[in-house]
């Protein structure tokens, strides 16, 4: 065989997978050995007719697993072995590099497969890189040709000799469709659907009708239930009626045994109040008698003090009244010299308004004397000219300061609001850098958290005072107190119980005052202080007690590992009754519309608290004072947290800084405009102002001289003036010896003020100490009192209730055992007790419930045994079989449905993609079909019916001068239909992938034109589409443009017979 390369030495190579590296065949059809290398892109095998051509694309059919009618050149595989020869060998060599290698670990970079085919048998044999045995069964060589995708079967892998003329010379457009729906593998999607779906429904009606043959079991089932209800209905009445009898008997006698009990419990119960009742008195008594004490003591120390107090009293009344004289005094001066202020104020405005008419009445007096009347009339039309132009310039200005003032404003709203925010932000930035200062302090010890330095002060003087207390104080609480899981409710917890976090908790009063004491001498003011009983263990909350609602509550979301911390928040914060939602909408729902029981509060996690009080709704806004943090279980993270926060609240800032003074600049922008426009405005009013007045002068001077006042006038208007400032006069000294007095009533009110607080803070501790003597005297005052009347109640108590109780139901239960003695000799009688007590007794019920029951059961039982003669245990056996056996297929059953209904369900889905995917591969057909027949002027169409299955082409020619569609290909010439063909299976070659491709003939009825513009089509596509080709043709390829990636091979002449 020649081989010949357009550029043998620089052949490309690439790490395709799947590629068809060498074919070599012995004994196969016409070649006795033949080995044939194929390159990776473009291969053209050439040759005579009858030079084995078609042999190559038979051994790849044979290679891959095709059975031998599937090739079309023969009914079995021993008619490929050659005559006179016992077997033949097909070995095919494949590339196996790259991303889509199969099993590149097992085969390595090289895949033989080589298949020998005998008389009798055919084996296969697939080979590694190094020629050893991999394997040699069929499932490998299927899961081979599956990952490649080699489909030898479909026409776009492999087109045959023959496939190539039927192909060419099929003008059916049912033939047409077959090809186009196996090539694009839709017609085995198809088939395959159709197959399942054939199955699916064939499933469905053998499960129908195996449900339909256990309905007459069912009902039969339901019968047999009904039977053995009743005759279990029978069995119980029976049991019934015996023990209902013996219950009779004994039914008075427990009746009375029960009232017995009763009446000896309510005697214990009553004898046990006399101890406590008694108790309470003696404690009352104690109490009294000490009160007593407490206050003849406590009135003999105000006796005493009361002596000490009564001169600094007296001298803090004089100094107090003093005082307030002098107080008074001051005030008076101060309203006295204020009118006389007022007064002279006055008189100062009538100098000037008389000064004034003066003035008027001699410029009048001047003006009169001047310019003759016609003068005077022409002036005042120029000025009215002249006011009217400026009157009109003065609106303009008006209106432009108006607007300017409308733009200065909202500017200056602007900058208010962004200053605002700024300031806003700025104060957020400060509470966020305190609170990390505050976290980063608490980190060394979390103590400070609740109450600062002053707390470890005031554990410093517990832990000298320790041997003082009782019990050591537990506290601060919020140091016991920890998060459960993450720190998402802080801010609610805080709200909620917020305060309580600083409070130490003590067991008695005794430690109360003394913890009271330790805080004095810490500096630690306003502690509070719980007292609670350490004994008790953790409460137990019964679950009808607490909100019910999914919400958290915040005992939920905390944690203690001492129970009287948690005891405390349940009593004194109402802990297990605060619930924690998410936002405000959810906490407005939880608090007023779902009216949730034992709700006493709602917190939200950003700090709004909620409450309902009777008709009253509460919402109170986060409290900004409040921080968070204290409970975080990392303070680390938390501190790093809260930095990022300052951070981004930092660039906030910069950036509202930025804006307010871009704002600022505008606002002093028109500022600046607006200054000048009103300065303008300012200008012309002025200038109108004056031309108004000369107007006015003038018409004025019009006025005859007899109108002027005098000279006398004048004259009066002095005089008067004199007057009124010899007035001012003399009220201004007396406004100054005002003032002095002023001044020394002022300086005796201090030294008044100064004495008396000089007193009061001397004699503070004493009057101090005496009121709180006369608070407490009031207060034993109130606790003795309170005292004796609770002392006296309890005595009316023990005396007409306890011990009057006590005799009246001793009296009732002597009457009660006589009854009983009697009932119990009837019943004896009747049935033995013993006997009844081993039937469970005849407690619960009374003889007239218990006989007219027995009467009704009678009744039944003989009712019942007419219907139903069967035995309940033959029944019962019956119904079990046929239950278990019902069971048993109903589950089969169920469990069938469910997989037919899952493999429905896929069906459907991998339907509806199957028919959108057929849709696209129509429209891509077409529009690749056109592309490839553009190449050579011609224009076309596919259209493909997949109901009626036929698949038309319209290819229009340009010579063609009747500019008509030629519909049918078998109209056009053999080149034309060749070519149009050859487009039709690029554009099926474009829509399939395979690691190689071969055609054989499929240049048959082309002239030279159209088998040049065919392979320089075919050549082009297949170095662009990727795969490897194969082209095989009897005719000549010298037209094939030289490129490195076209291989030429030509095949030796056949040897004569």
């Amino acid at each position: 065989m020649e081989e010949f390369e357009a550029f043998p030495q620089s052949n490309p190579l690439r790490n395709g997978a799947g590629i068809v590296n060498r074919v070599r065949v012995e004994n196969f059809m016409c070649h006795a050995s033949l080995e044939i290398n194929l390159g990776e892109w473009v291969n053209f095998i050439t040759g005579q007719n009858g030079s084995g051509k078609s042999a190559i694309l038979t051994a790849l059919c044979i290679a891959f697993g095709c059975r031998a009618k599937g090739t079309q050149r023969a009914s079995t595989l021993k008619d490929f072995i050659k005559t006179g020869c016992s077997y033949a060998l097909v070995q095919v060599e494949l590339k196996n590099q790259g991303e889509d290698a199969f099993k590149p670990d097992v085969y390595g970079s090289l895949i033989l497969i080589k298949r020998r085919i005998t008389e009798s048998s055919s084996t296969t044999v697939l080979k590694d890189c190094h020629g050893k045995k991999v394997s040699q069964r069929k499932d490998e060589l299927r899961e081979l040709v599956e990952h490649f995708n080699i489909d030898v079967e479909n026409p776009c892998i492999i087109m045959s000799q023959d496939k190539s003329r039927e192909f060419l010379h099929s003008g059916n457009d049912k033939e047409k469709f077959k090809f186009f729906f196996k090539a694009t593998l839709l017609q085995q999607v198809d088939e395959l659907l159709q197959n399942i779906k054939g199955q699916l429904e064939a499933a469905n009606a053998m499960l129908d009708e195996l449900e339909s043959s256990i309905r007459p079991i069912v009902k039969e089932l339901k019968e047999l239930k009904l039977k053995i209800k009743s005759m279990e209905q029978m069995e119980e009445i029976s049991q019934k009626i015996q023990l209902l009898r013996k219950q009779l008997a004994w039914s008075n006698v427990y009746d009375v045994d029960k009232e017995i009990k009763d009446q000896d419990e309510r005697i214990q119960k009553l004898k046990d109040r006399i101890p406590q009742c008694q108790r309470k008195i003696d404690r009352l008594m104690a109490k009294v008698e000490e009160l007593k004490n407490q206050l003849i003591e406590k009135k003999s120390q105000i006796a005493s003090m009361m002596a000490k107090t009564s001169e600094v009293r007296r001298k803090k009344d004089e100094l107090q009244h003093e005082l307030s004289l002098a107080t008074k005094e001051k005030l008076e001066l101060e309203g006295e010299r204020g009118r006389r202020s007022t007064a002279i104020q006055k008189l100062f405005k009538r100098v000037g308004y008389l000064e004034q008419q003066v003035y008027d009445a001699e410029q009048q007096y001047v003006k009169s004397t001047q310019a003759e009347e016609t003068e005077i009339e022409e002036k005042i039309s120029l000025l009215q000219d002249e006011i009217e132009e400026i009157d009109s310039s003065l609106g303009r200005l008006k209106g432009e300061e108006n607007k300017l003032s409308e733009m200065l404003s909202r500017a200056s709203d602007a900058v208010k609001q962004i200053n605002d925010e700024f300031e806003e932000k700025q104060s957020k930035y400060h509470d966020i850098c305190s609170n990390i200062r505050d976290l980063q302090r608490h980190k060394t010890n979390k103590v400070t958290a609740f109450g600062g330095e002053r707390v470890i002060n005031l554990l410093r003087s517990i832990e000298q005072h320790h041997n003082k207390f009782s019990r050591p104080p537990i506290g601060p609480i919020g140091a016991h107190v920890t998060m459960v899981n993450d720190d998402k409710w802080g801010l609610a917890i805080e709200t909620a119980i917020g305060k309580l976090l600083n409070a130490f908790i003590v067991t008695n009063h005794k430690d109360s005052l003394l913890l009271r004491r330790c805080a004095k001498a810490a500096n630690y003011h306003n502690l509070d202080i719980f007292i609670y009983d350490f004994s008790k263990p953790k409460l137990n909350i019964p679950n009808h007690m607490l909100p019910h609602t999914n919400h958290p509550t915040v005992l939920s979301v905390i944690q203690s590992h001492n129970p009287t911390v948690l005891n405390v928040l349940v009593d004194m914060a109402s802990a297990e009754r605060q619930v924690l939602v998410e936002d405000y909408n959810v906490g407005r729902s939880v608090a007023f519309d779902q009216r949730v029981p034992n709700l006493k509060e709602v917190f939200t996690s950003d700090g709004f608290r909620m409450f309902s009080r009777g008709s009253v709704q509460t919402v109170l806004p986060p409290n900004r004072r409040v921080r968070t943090g204290r409970l975080c279980s990392s303070y680390e993270d938390r501190i790093r947290s809260l930095e990022l926060e300052a951070s981004a609240m930092k660039e906030y800032s910069e950036e509202y800084q930025c804006r307010k003074r871009k704002a600022e600049e505008e606002r002093e922008e028109f500022h600046f405009k607006l200054q000048n426009v009103k300065k303008r405005r300012l200008n012309a009013e002025r200038v109108l102002k004056s031309k108004q007045l000369s107007l006015r002068d003038l018409k004025n001077s019009c006025a005859t001289e007899a109108n002027l006042g005098d000279a006398s006038n004048v004259h009066d208007l002095q005089e008067e003036i004199l007057k009124v400032k010899e007035e001012i006069h003399e009220k201004e000294v007396v406004l100054g010896s005002l003032q002095e007095r002023m001044a020394e009533a002022e300086r005796r009110a201090k030294d008044f003020k100064l004495s008396f607080e000089t007193l009061c803070e001397s004699a503070k501790g004493e009057i101090e100490a005496f009121e709180e003597a006369e608070r407490e005297l009031l207060s034993i005052e109130e606790e003795l009192h309170s005292a004796e009347m609770e002392k006296a109640h309890y005595e009316g108590i023990m005396e007409k209730k306890v011990l009057h109780d006590i005799k009246a139901a001793e009296t009732e239960y002597e009457f009660l055992q006589i009854k009983r003695q009697e009932s119990h000799k009837k019943a004896s009688i009747i049935c033995p007790q013993s006997e009844v007590e081993a039937l469970g007794g005849a407690s619960g019920t009374t003889t007239e419930k218990l006989t007219a029951e027995l009467a009704t059961l009678k009744k039944r039982l003989v009712g019942e045994a007419q219907r139903h003669p069967e035995s309940i245990e033959d029944l019962r056996a019956m119904y079990n079989k046929k239950e278990n056996k019902i069971k048993i297929k109903r589950q089969k059953y169920d469990a069938i449905h469910d997989k037919l209904n899952a493999i429905q369900k896929a069906l459907d889905l991998r339907w509806g993609k199957f028919q959108r995917n057929a849709s696209l591969l129509k429209r891509q057909l077409t529009w690749q079909f056109n592309g490839h027949l553009r190449k050579k002027g011609i224009s076309g169409h596919i259209k493909v019916d997949y109901e009626q299955k036929l698949l038309s082409m319209e290819v229009k020619m340009p010579q063609d001068a009747s500019n008509k569609t030629v519909r049918d290909t078998r109209g056009l010439s053999g080149g034309e239909r060749s070519f149009s063909t050859l487009c039709f299976a690029l554009a099926l070659h474009e829509m399939t992938e395979a690691p190689f491709r071969a055609m054989d003939e499929f240049d048959v009825f082309m002239d030279a034109v159209s088998r040049k513009i065919s392979l320089d089509t075919l050549i082009d596509f297949a170095v662009a589409e990727g795969s490897q080709w194969i082209f095989i043709t009897p005719h000549d390829i010298s037209m094939v443009k030289a490129s490195e990636r076209v291989k030429k091979q030509q095949m030796a002449a056949p040897r004569g017979n």
